[in-house]
């Protein structure tokens, strides 16, 4: 392959070189400006984006702090209900038992009394029957 040198070549180098020096400030510095400056907003945002997670992550982790402190509150509080529940079931249930013991022990007076006067009504009633029944029996009447 052969290559001729001649003056279309020089030609051709000082037409490259003349486009560079007018394209260069009016074309390529302003791409690469656009770029740079496309960087720069770039990496601006990835540090804001960056800075909003940090703010989320510890508006999340003051959120479950606060969430966290609730729950132990309200736990402490519910405790607090069923033990006070518990001291006043236990309050109700020894005053119903006490109420039920004398209700109970004035029914078993009651009865007892009951029973005692019927036992002697009974006796007596048990005599006069008996007297009868004797009498019957025996076709006489029956002194006591």
């Amino acid at each position: 392959m052969n290559v001729d040198l001649d003056a279309s070549l020089l030609v051709q180098i000082v037409l490259f070189v003349v486009l560079l020096v007018f394209l260069k400030p009016l074309l390529f510095e302003p791409m690469l400006k656009l770029f740079e400056e496309r960087e720069k907003r770039i990496e601006g945002t990835r540090r804001e984006a960056s800075k909003e997670d940090e703010r989320s992550a510890k508006a999340l982790a003051k959120y479950e702090a606060i969430l966290s402190k609730a729950r132990e509150a309200g736990a402490a509080e519910r405790d607090a209900l069923r033990a006070e529940g518990a001291k006043k079931e236990a309050e109700i249930m020894a005053r119903v038992r006490s109420l039920a013991a004398t209700t109970i022990e004035q029914g078993r007076a009651t009865l007892a009394s009951e029973a005692k006067r019927t036992r002697a009504e009974l006796t007596t009633e048990a005599a006069t029957l008996g007297r009868t029944i004797a009498s019957r029996v025996l076709g006489r009447e029956v002194s006591p």
